[in-house]
């Protein structure tokens, strides 16, 4: 109930009379099921109330919550609120936007429905399928791909037929300016992909992605960024503070720094993909490939253990659940954001915060103990050989594993 979580009785009395009035004790049970703290519950709440008592002044009632939201923002952007004066603010807007959220998830209110690239340009929702079915990418990459193709159909036009070689190489080169070189390629990558599909359905000419500039990289220049075992261990014995937080970001260190998983795949991990019987996990990888890697106990040890003491009870699929509320699966930027606050709690300075370090990391432990390029590989589940050589020059001795002859040259 209500009283439950706010013990404040002149807020309690406005919420129950006014619009939110049949809602309110879910609602309220509903933020505790999330996760959220007594303190941000009353908080909330009262924020609540601020708005529910401007939908009555406003003569909004409870078939209009979506409508009296925007108008309450609307009337914020424009003329703001008066210090210490009663009304709604941007608290009371985000407790309005959790409180919208609630009746949708009830089902009380209709879904929300996004701004879907897509369903703009018909086009798109066609790259889409065609990508998905016959290139197996992910969805996560096919949003990318998409962002890319839609800004080349606002530049181009949306009859692809009209497309000449210029104006292709034009859009390519503005929408790269600016940015590293990585970003370059994602994008000559995406429009690539774009004019294939455009040409295999017969949209545009064939010959068009031959427009397509390339952006110049050099192959293995790079030195791979990793941590050296003694930093490495000081990051995972960092993950040992409060119980439940901690015991969540050890198995997540754990899985990116034995296995060498990817940000993606520990956020997306799920309970049946672990097969504890045989001591083995599933992952699915870049193309949608499934692969079964081992689970060393380590690792085993430090999930049991947050799922005994650390996960909140929540009916979803996947392993890993947010600190905060409200409560939900986590995403590939919070598992790199785990690793960012483990180094800077372990002390250790490192040449990069992100998730991939550890998974060099590991790439670079298994070459120090005489792991094979080839089983490195295996395990980080590279398709290409040269990928893997990446690593190899971290230790000078195994360059001869990769290194070619130098061409005998005739004498003069």
């Amino acid at each position: 109930m209500l009283e439950d979580h706010l013990k404040l009785a002149n807020p309690c009395r406005r919420l129950r009379s006014g619009p939110a009035r049949a809602y309110i004790d879910d609602f309220a049970d509903w933020l505790q099921e999330r996760g959220y703290p007594v303190g941000s519950r009353s908080f909330m709440l009262r924020s609540l109330a601020a708005w529910t008592d401007w939908l009555t002044e406003k003569s909004f009632t409870a078939c209009d919550f979506v409508a009296g939201f925007e108008a309450c923002r609307t009337e914020l952007s424009e003329h703001g609120r008066v210090r210490y004066q009663r009304g709604p603010n941007r608290n009371s807007l985000a407790a309005a936007a959790t409180f919208i959220k609630f009746l949708r998830e009830q089902g009380v209110l209709a879904a929300e429905q996004p701004l879907i690239l897509s369903e703009r340009w018909p086009l798109l929702k066609q790259f889409r399928k065609w990508m998905l079915h016959h290139q197996g990418v992910t969805h996560h990459t096919m949003e990318r791909y998409e962002r890319y193709a839609a800004d080349c159909i606002k530049a181009l036009g949306v009859v692809p037929a009209n497309y000449s070689a210029a104006s292709v190489r034009s859009f390519v080169l503005a929408r790269s300016a600016g940015h590293k070189v990585a970003t370059a390629q994602l994008v000559a990558t995406a429009i690539r992909a774009f004019l294939r599909f455009l040409a295999v359905t017969g949209q545009c000419p064939e010959g068009l992605v031959h427009a397509v500039p390339r952006f110049a990289s050099y192959q293995l220049a790079a030195t791979p960024r990793f941590l050296e075992p003694e930093d490495l261990q000081k990051v995972i014995d960092a993950c040992c503070g409060e119980e439940a937080v901690g015991a969540r970001d050890r198995a997540v260190v754990l899985l990116l720094a034995r296995l060498g998983l990817r940000a993606s795949e520990v956020a997306e991990l799920t309970f049946d993909a672990i097969d504890w019987q045989n001591g083995r996990i599933a992952v699915c990888g870049k193309g949608r490939r499934q692969h079964w890697l081992p689970l060393p106990q380590q690792v085993g040890d430090a999930i049991v253990t947050y799922l005994h003491r650390g996960r909140p009870p929540l009916s979803v699929p996947q392993v890993f659940i947010s600190a905060l509320a409200p409560r939900r699966p986590m995403t590939r930027l919070s598992v790199s954001g785990v690793v960012d606050r483990a180094l800077r709690r372990a002390g250790v300075k490192a040449p990069h915060h992100g998730a991939h370090l550890l998974r060099h990391s590991a790439a670079t432990a298994m070459l120090r103990n005489g792991v094979s390029l080839a089983g490195i590989g295996a395990v980080l589940r590279h398709r290409s050989p040269q990928t893997t050589a990446h690593y190899a020059k971290v230790d000078f001795d195994l360059l001869g594993e990769i290194a070619q002859p130098w061409p005998q040259a005739p004498s003069c």
